[in-house]
């Protein structure tokens, strides 16, 4: 059956439009709910997938795999864009790119069923970058192409209700996955986002006969982009693109440093406990009523005070995003001082960024549309997704850059790989060589495991350590005694190499006692110490949690002691940059940016393309 290859002579909505709203709002759901439980899960239950153990990330390594997942995301459109505009056509590519990407959900629904649960992971990551990114610039293009001349007056407001759908789906499944991850595991919190990605399918599909087919370009493609108006158009909008690259840098750690930051806050807020991961939701609910709001409200009053052009909506966007940063910033400094505020907090955050989001994202998606040349369309989108890849790949980078690995797990790795077959059957102490690189001496290791797990690590001189730990105990009745307290109470304490023994707040629940170890440098993989938790509050409402079932499975130890807290020794694996440092470096990376970019914004001379 042949399909209508031009849009309609109408002033009314094209009727193909309502088949992509659903499709989008169905995907959406797919992708935000497998997105914003992924730093949870790869923290605190990877490693618990598999019958026979694995070894637990840091907060660094995941957030830095979260990055790298949501850059390549945003890279894979440059591949859609060309097979859909060149070869294919975007109704095809979309339509088969969907059916990889429902193969990627389910292989992370198929974690921990059989086989190695890292592998499943990473496998159902790589499927859905090729999948979901794949056929981002196509349908965003495909809602433009839908439209000609007598109805294109409707772009902004479909635009709108396109990035509507987006958050009505995710709003959903922010709140949904992470309660299915914490009660029914994580098989059904990313098997339920798969099950809507084939529905997004389906009613893509059934919408066949109603979308206009605009044909790809072939050769007239690459002859587009070199002429002059496609050179020109690129030059003007790739820096424009790199500009935006820094706000998502920004914004997609609301799903990682955000949802982090959350864990050490009070979550109980307006009467509702939330899980740290469903604070993401609030984002998508303020896109439902800030939508209307802009467009019908603010932007018309502010249109009256100057003329708001599509670049000065972008610029006053980075100045929210970096009030947002600034808000969390400060949030993070009272957790650093052993306080915990409320979650309300960051919900304000989340309003500012929101409002940012509206001004850049949105704004940003349509301004690229309408600037990119008639057989470029999808190119372009590509490239405005691929601000994106940018974005979290610098993030990626920042977060690979300041963590710092631990030298026990780097010593474990290598002695299991010398160890026979079967030594997963039975409990194993591993003595693991120091700095000297041998055993027998001061500075060793000792891991004890069982089922192929590391129970617990025992690192050098650790009764030291436990003793200056019990002092910080007994000083901390209600909380921790203060940075400058605890350092007073162990001011006596060295290690065998002449190292004092430092104290730190981490939050309320956490601090740190830590030496720079046999190589007498801070901050290195040789850093030892103790992280001390307060756990005497936890009540019994998370005994019947998967993951808490999940331990009782495996027979994982849980070591309390009697005042009620729990010690982990460590080697390594803390970070360069720390608690408000890290979110400062951001804050202060977007405010240079937005001073940059308006003198950018000034110089800049739109020139628009539409379909006849």
């Amino acid at each position: 059956m042949s399909h209508r290859t031009a849009p309609l002579e109408t002033e009314k909505m094209p009727p193909g439009i309502p088949y992509i709203i659903g499709n989008e709002a169905a995907e959406r759901f797919s992708f935000y709910g497998m997105r914003t439980i992924l730093v949870v899960f790869m923290l605190q239950y990877l490693h618990f997938m598999d019958g026979t153990g694995g070894r637990e990330m840091s907060a660094n390594e995941a957030v830095e795999n979260y990055h790298q997942f949501a850059s390549w995301v945003y890279f894979t459109p440059l591949l859609g864009a060309l097979v859909a505009d060149v070869l294919f056509g975007k109704y095809r590519t979309i339509l088969w790119l969907s059916v990889v990407y429902c193969l990627g959900h389910a292989a992370l629904a198929c974690m921990g069923s059989f086989g190695n649960s890292p592998w499943w992971l990473y496998s159902g990551l790589f499927l859905i970058c090729v999948g979901s990114g794949g056929i981002k610039p196509c349908v965003s293009a495909h809602v433009g192409d839908q439209f000609g001349k007598k109805n294109h007056h409707l772009i902004t407001r479909i635009y709108n209700w396109f990035y509507f759908s987006i958050n009505f789906g995710s709003f959903f499944s922010t709140l949904l996955t992470p309660w299915l991850l914490k009660w029914h595991g994580p098989h059904w919190a990313f098997g339920v986002p798969g099950v809507l990605m084939a529905i997004a399918t389906f009613m893509f599909w059934l919408g066949r006969n109603s979308f206009v087919h605009i044909p790809p370009s072939g050769a007239g493609f690459f002859k587009e982009a070199f002429s002059r108006d496609g050179i020109v158009a690129l030059g003007k909008l790739i820096p424009l693109f790199t500009f935006i690259a820094v706000f998502w840098s920004l914004y997609d750690q609301t799903g990682s440093s955000w949802v982090l930051q959350a864990e050490q806050m009070n979550l109980t807020f307006l009467g509702v406990t939330w899980l740290e991961s469903q604070i993401q939701a609030i984002n998508p609910i303020l896109i439902l009523t800030f939508i209307p709001l802009f467009t019908f409200v603010i932007y018309p009053w502010l249109n009256r005070v100057f003329p708001l052009t599509p670049l000065r909506k972008i610029g006053l966007g980075m100045i929210l995003m970096t009030a947002s940063f600034a808000l969390v910033t400060l949030v993070q400094t009272w957790i650093d001082a052993g306080q915990r505020p409320s979650i309300g907090w960051q919900m304000a955050a989340f309003f500012i960024i929101t409002a940012a989001e509206i001004m850049v994202a949105i704004v940003g998606l349509e301004f690229a549309y309408t600037q990119a040349p008639k057989a470029m369309k999808s190119w372009v989108m590509s490239l405005f997704w691929l601000s994106v890849w940018g974005g979290n790949q610098f993030t990626a980078q920042v977060n690979h850059f300041i963590a710092i690995p631990s030298a026990a797990n780097i010593q474990l790795e290598e002695a299991i790989a010398k160890l026979p077959a079967d030594w997963q059957n039975s409990p194993r102490n591993v003595v693991l060589p120091g700095y000297d690189a041998v055993t027998g001496t001061a500075d060793d290791f000792v891991a004890r495991c069982s089922q192929g797990r590391l129970d617990s690590l025992e690192i050098p001189d650790r009764q030291n350590f436990l003793t200056a730990a019990e002092r910080i105990e007994a000083a901390s009745a209600e909380q921790f005694p203060s940075k400058e307290k605890g350092r007073e109470i162990l001011r006596d304490f060295k290690d065998p190499w002449g190292n004092p023994l430092v104290y730190d707040v981490i939050d309320s629940s956490h601090a740190r006692i830590s030496s720079a170890g046999p190589d007498r440098t801070e901050k290195t993989k040789w850093d030892i110490g103790i992280i001390i938790e307060k756990v005497s509050g936890s009540g019994p409402s998370s005994e019947s949690s998967w993951l808490s079932r999940r331990k009782a499975e495996l027979g994982v130890p849980e070591k309390i002691t009697e005042a009620g807290f729990q010690r982990t020794e460590f080697s390594g694996g803390q970070s360069k940059l720390e608690g408000a440092a890290y979110f400062r470096f951001f804050t202060w990376l977007v405010l240079g940016t937005a001073a940059v970019f308006i003198p950018f914004a000034c110089f800049y001379r739109p020139k628009t393309y539409l379909h006849d």
